[in-house]
């Protein structure tokens, strides 16, 4: 990996472990669809009832499908195939502009010392993961 391309990726993660960013990538999807489909049965079995008891039933089922899928992003990114990393380093480095870095360090040092820098960068990491990955992002824990 060219060693502005690792130094973005490293951002990347640095940025994501600050925040403590956690991504389900696969199982999110699993989950919302199993909730769906229990409301919606519940909802030809028992009518309007039948749609709040499935749809608590499914919510349950699905969070308990997701629980503990969820990794933390800069495991994640760091296991991206390169054309995927490409794709994340080209939507980072345009917000970088023509910020100029001798190494990692300096670059989360520039980048962390602006609130609006590590903002953008951010936003534009949370929109990489949901629109690229389509995954669930989850903060904290």
């Amino acid at each position: 990996m060219p060693p502005r391309m690792d130094d973005v990726m490293r951002l990347c993660c640095d940025i994501s472990a600050h925040e403590q960013m956690k991504v389900a990538v696969k199982n999110s999807t699993k989950g919302a669809v199993v909730a769906g489909g229990t409301a919606f049965l519940g909802g030809l079995l028992g009518g309007p009832p039948g749609i709040a008891v499935g749809g608590a039933v499914g919510g349950l089922l699905g969070s308990w499908l997701t629980s503990g899928q969820f990794k933390p992003l800069p495991q994640i990114l760091m296991e991206l195939p390169p054309a995927q990393q490409q794709k994340l380093y080209t939507n980072i480095v345009a917000i970088l502009g023509n910020l100029d870095w001798t190494d990692v360090a300096q670059l989360v040092a520039l980048v962390m010392g602006n609130a609006t820098l590590q903002q953008q960068v951010t936003a534009a990491l949370l929109s990489y993961v949901a629109k690229e990955l389509r995954a669930e992002v989850r903060f904290g824990d």
